[in-house]
Protein backbone atom coordinates (compact mmCIF):
# COMPACT_ATOMS: atom_id res chain seq x y z
CA UNK A 1 0.00 0.00 0.00
CA UNK A 2 1.10 3.41 -0.51
CA UNK A 3 2.23 5.86 2.29
CA UNK A 4 -0.26 8.39 1.40
CA UNK A 5 -3.21 6.52 0.19
CA UNK A 6 -2.56 5.00 4.04
CA UNK A 7 -2.52 8.03 5.49
CA UNK A 8 -5.41 9.02 3.68
CA UNK A 9 -7.34 5.65 3.83
CA UNK A 10 -6.65 4.49 7.89
CA UNK A 11 -9.39 5.00 10.16
CA UNK A 12 -10.21 4.05 13.78
CA UNK A 13 -12.55 1.44 13.57
CA UNK A 14 -13.54 -0.13 16.84
CA UNK A 15 -15.45 -3.25 15.50
CA UNK A 16 -13.20 -6.18 14.80
CA UNK A 17 -13.27 -9.53 15.03
CA UNK A 18 -12.37 -12.02 17.59
CA UNK A 19 -9.81 -13.49 15.77
CA UNK A 20 -6.29 -13.91 16.68
CA UNK A 21 -3.32 -11.81 15.40
CA UNK A 22 -0.41 -13.79 14.18
CA UNK A 23 2.55 -13.06 15.70
CA UNK A 24 4.26 -12.23 12.52
CA UNK A 25 2.00 -9.28 12.08
CA UNK A 26 2.23 -8.34 15.59
CA UNK A 27 6.37 -7.75 15.03
CA UNK A 28 5.52 -6.05 12.11
CA UNK A 29 3.87 -3.24 13.52
CA UNK A 30 6.10 -3.07 17.03
CA UNK A 31 8.77 -2.66 14.39
CA UNK A 32 7.16 0.04 12.82
CA UNK A 33 6.81 1.67 16.13
CA UNK A 34 10.32 1.17 16.95
CA UNK A 35 11.45 3.53 13.87
CA UNK A 36 9.75 6.24 14.90
CA UNK A 37 11.98 9.37 14.79
CA UNK A 38 13.15 10.31 18.03
CA UNK A 39 15.73 13.41 19.43
CA UNK A 40 19.21 12.45 19.96
CA UNK A 41 18.44 9.09 19.23
CA UNK A 42 16.61 8.26 23.08
CA UNK A 43 13.83 5.86 21.67
CA UNK A 44 11.44 7.16 24.75
CA UNK A 45 8.62 4.55 23.65
CA UNK A 46 7.52 1.26 25.35
CA UNK A 47 5.21 -1.17 24.00
CA UNK A 48 3.28 -3.98 26.25
CA UNK A 49 1.27 -6.83 24.13
CA UNK A 50 -1.22 -7.17 25.53
CA UNK A 51 -3.39 -10.95 24.61
CA UNK A 52 -6.13 -13.42 25.71
CA UNK A 53 -6.18 -13.41 30.00
CA UNK A 54 -3.29 -10.87 29.83
CA UNK A 55 -5.73 -8.43 29.23
CA UNK A 56 -7.65 -9.16 32.38
CA UNK A 57 -5.20 -7.10 34.48
CA UNK A 58 -5.76 -3.55 32.63
CA UNK A 59 -9.72 -4.42 32.88
CA UNK A 60 -8.96 -4.67 36.92
CA UNK A 61 -7.25 -1.65 36.61
CA UNK A 62 -9.91 0.41 34.51
CA UNK A 63 -12.32 -1.06 36.89
CA UNK A 64 -10.65 0.04 40.33
CA UNK A 65 -10.24 3.76 38.77
CA UNK A 66 -13.86 4.06 37.99
CA UNK A 67 -14.43 2.88 41.11
CA UNK A 68 -12.93 6.44 42.37
CA UNK A 69 -15.49 8.35 41.10
CA UNK A 70 -18.57 6.60 42.29
CA UNK A 71 -20.64 7.38 45.49
CA UNK A 72 -21.28 4.15 46.03
CA UNK A 73 -19.96 1.48 43.33
CA UNK A 74 -22.25 -1.18 45.04
CA UNK A 75 -25.23 -0.24 44.00
CA UNK A 76 -26.94 -2.58 40.68
CA UNK A 77 -26.00 0.62 38.18
CA UNK A 78 -22.34 0.81 39.28
CA UNK A 79 -22.20 -2.91 39.18
CA UNK A 80 -23.25 -2.75 35.46
CA UNK A 81 -20.97 -0.34 34.67
CA UNK A 82 -17.85 -1.92 36.41
CA UNK A 83 -18.55 -5.43 35.30
CA UNK A 84 -18.78 -3.65 31.69
CA UNK A 85 -15.78 -1.28 32.17
CA UNK A 86 -13.73 -4.93 32.91
CA UNK A 87 -14.54 -6.32 29.85
CA UNK A 88 -13.23 -2.96 27.99
CA UNK A 89 -9.91 -4.56 26.93
CA UNK A 90 -11.93 -7.88 25.43
CA UNK A 91 -13.09 -5.52 22.31
CA UNK A 92 -10.15 -6.79 20.16
CA UNK A 93 -7.72 -9.75 20.71
CA UNK A 94 -5.14 -7.29 20.78
CA UNK A 95 -4.48 -4.35 23.00
CA UNK A 96 -0.64 -2.55 22.73
CA UNK A 97 -0.31 -0.29 25.64
CA UNK A 98 2.37 2.93 24.50
CA UNK A 99 3.95 4.08 26.94
CA UNK A 100 7.06 7.27 27.05
CA UNK A 101 9.83 7.24 29.65
CA UNK A 102 11.68 10.14 29.12
CA UNK A 103 15.34 9.79 29.36
CA UNK A 104 17.02 10.97 32.79
CA UNK A 105 19.44 13.10 33.45
CA UNK A 106 20.23 14.35 29.83
CA UNK A 107 21.35 18.32 29.24
CA UNK A 108 20.16 18.50 25.74
CA UNK A 109 16.34 16.36 25.75
CA UNK A 110 13.42 18.03 26.66
CA UNK A 111 10.52 15.93 28.05
CA UNK A 112 7.67 17.23 25.48
CA UNK A 113 10.10 16.12 22.92
CA UNK A 114 10.24 12.40 24.54
CA UNK A 115 6.43 12.45 23.86
CA UNK A 116 6.42 13.84 20.73
CA UNK A 117 8.54 10.75 19.92
CA UNK A 118 5.96 7.71 21.31
CA UNK A 119 3.01 10.06 19.79
CA UNK A 120 5.16 9.37 16.05
CA UNK A 121 5.67 5.81 17.37
CA UNK A 122 1.81 5.15 17.88
CA UNK A 123 1.00 6.75 14.81
CA UNK A 124 3.57 4.23 13.20
CA UNK A 125 2.06 1.39 14.86
CA UNK A 126 -1.66 2.87 13.09
CA UNK A 127 -0.14 2.84 10.00
CA UNK A 128 1.30 -0.26 9.55
CA UNK A 129 -1.74 -1.95 11.38
CA UNK A 130 -3.65 -0.81 8.32
CA UNK A 131 -1.38 -1.48 5.88
CA UNK A 132 -1.12 -4.73 7.39
CA UNK A 133 -4.96 -5.62 6.64
CA UNK A 134 -6.13 -4.54 10.99
CA UNK A 135 -8.81 -2.42 12.28
CA UNK A 136 -7.50 -0.17 14.89
CA UNK A 137 -8.51 2.31 17.50
CA UNK A 138 -6.52 4.74 19.42
CA UNK A 139 -7.85 4.89 23.05
CA UNK A 140 -7.03 7.47 26.01
CA UNK A 141 -9.24 9.09 28.41
CA UNK A 142 -8.82 10.18 31.86
CA UNK A 143 -7.54 6.79 33.63
CA UNK A 144 -4.98 6.52 30.85
CA UNK A 145 -2.92 8.94 32.77
CA UNK A 146 -3.97 7.49 36.32
CA UNK A 147 -0.68 6.69 38.92
CA UNK A 148 -2.75 3.00 39.20
CA UNK A 149 -1.75 2.31 35.30
CA UNK A 150 1.49 4.08 35.71
CA UNK A 151 1.90 1.02 38.23
CA UNK A 152 0.35 -1.21 36.64
CA UNK A 153 3.03 -0.86 33.79
CA UNK A 154 6.07 -1.07 36.35
CA UNK A 155 7.03 2.89 34.74
CA UNK A 156 9.00 4.74 36.87
CA UNK A 157 7.77 8.42 38.31
CA UNK A 158 8.22 10.25 34.72
CA UNK A 159 7.23 7.85 32.69
CA UNK A 160 3.42 7.99 31.36
CA UNK A 161 1.13 5.66 30.07
CA UNK A 162 0.00 7.64 26.35
CA UNK A 163 -2.76 5.28 24.98
CA UNK A 164 -4.23 1.76 24.43
CA UNK A 165 -3.94 0.47 20.68
CA UNK A 166 -6.79 -1.54 19.98
CA UNK A 167 -5.86 -3.93 16.91
CA UNK A 168 -7.91 -7.02 15.34
CA UNK A 169 -9.52 -7.73 11.33
CA UNK A 170 -12.50 -5.58 10.60
CA UNK A 171 -15.87 -6.88 10.63
CA UNK A 172 -16.66 -3.93 7.76
CA UNK A 173 -15.02 -1.95 5.37
CA UNK A 174 -13.91 2.05 6.45
CA UNK A 175 -16.03 4.63 6.00
CA UNK A 176 -14.15 7.53 3.94
CA UNK A 177 -12.69 10.15 5.65
CA UNK A 178 -12.91 13.81 5.47
CA UNK A 179 -11.06 16.77 6.64
CA UNK A 180 -10.94 20.74 6.46
CA UNK A 181 -10.03 22.52 3.44
CA UNK A 182 -5.81 22.58 3.72
CA UNK A 183 -6.48 26.66 3.58
CA UNK A 184 -7.39 26.82 6.73
CA UNK A 185 -4.44 25.42 8.54
CA UNK A 186 -1.92 26.57 6.13
CA UNK A 187 0.32 29.83 5.64
CA UNK A 188 2.78 29.83 2.96
CA UNK A 189 5.49 32.44 4.24
CA UNK A 190 7.69 33.42 1.83
CA UNK A 191 8.81 36.38 2.35
CA UNK A 192 9.35 38.93 5.79
CA UNK A 193 6.00 40.80 5.06
CA UNK A 194 4.31 37.47 4.72
CA UNK A 195 4.64 37.34 8.71
CA UNK A 196 2.17 41.00 9.07
CA UNK A 197 -0.78 39.12 7.56
CA UNK A 198 -0.16 36.33 10.59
Amino acid sequence: MDILDAIKTRRSLGLVKDEPVPEEIINQILEAGNWAPSHFRTEPWRFFVLRGEGRRPLGKVLADIAKENMDDPSTETNQKKLEKTLEKPFRAPLVITVAVEPTPDHPKVIDVEEYGAAFAAIQNMLLAAHGLGLGGFWRTGKPTYHSKMKKLFGLSEKGEVLGFLYFGYPKRDAPPGKRNDLNNCVKWLSDEKDYENL
